[in-house]
């Protein structure tokens, strides 16, 4: 048993600081890094590459609907063209300061609302898919499992990774609970790992209401930005290895 376990960083902004990636970063093994569309700074994103370089985490582009003011958390009325683009240079914009630092970047996971909009909106998720083979084809596409992203990943001859969460409740339909319901955000490091594990071993996820719904998943999310994200990620790395899930990168 193997996974990879990933967290979104460098999600401040010049002087305001979002999340505890001193804290967390230690204990994943690749990081999807703020590229300035919701969030991050040339000096947050090149500071945020060389703290991943120095604890050996494998480096990923995180690009968001540019959307500062409302942290990415909002679909905007952009055309699926203007959402590749506006992909193509946040994560241009990564790549030049990953270079600059001697570090490859490895992958792609889409923020916030472009994720979820992207989820289960075939054009949006097609032009995002397009635009990544047309930078990299070897570049891996995170997706959430069983989402339309995942699937135009594959059709424009992507790697893929499949996505699950260790924080996040999910629908009966295999989305994620929408952040504006009180149990969208699971903050005991217990019903964390029960999560994993159950995702690592048993190919399943359970629903907030209680269905079972198969999911296959090459990497696991951690928050930074969610309360007692650090505790929660020494707790959980400790456990899952304790079970004999090896941790690794993708």
């Amino acid at each position: 048993m193997q996974i990879d376990l990933n967290c979104d960083c460098g999600e401040g902004f010049g002087p305001w600081p979002m999340g505890d990636d001193d804290g967390i970063l230690p204990h994943v093994s690749s990081a999807n890094i703020a590229c300035g569309g919701h969030a991050g700074d040339p000096d947050t994103m090149r500071r945020t590459v060389r703290l991943a370089r120095e604890l050996g985490v494998s480096v990923g582009a995180h690009p968001g609907f540019p959307d500062l003011h409302g942290f990415g958390r909002r679909v905007l009325p952009l055309s699926p063209a203007e959402i590749a683009n506006s992909v193509l240079a946040q994560v241009g914009a990564l790549y030049a300061i990953a270079r600059a630092e001697a570090v490859v970047l490895r992958h792609v996971k889409p923020h916030g609302a472009l994720y979820n909009h992207a989820a289960v909106t075939p054009p949006v998720a097609q032009a995002i898919a397009a635009a990544l083979a047309s930078f990299d084809r070897d570049l891996i596409l995170v997706a959430l499992a069983n989402s339309a992203l995942e699937q135009a990943g594959r059709a424009a001859g992507l790697p893929v990774a499949r996505e699950a969460f260790a924080d996040r409740a999910y629908e009966s339909d295999g989305t994620l609970r929408p952040r504006r319901f009180a149990n969208a955000l699971i903050l005991d490091p217990a019903q964390n790992l029960a999560q994993v594990l159950r995702i690592v071993r048993d190919g399943s996820v359970r629903s907030h209401d209680g269905v079972d719904i198969n999911l296959q998943a090459d990497t696991i999310c951690l928050h930074s930005d969610a309360p007692g994200a650090a505790q929660r990620a020494t707790y959980l790395r400790r456990e899952l290895q304790a079970a004999g899930v090896t941790i690794t990168a993708l």
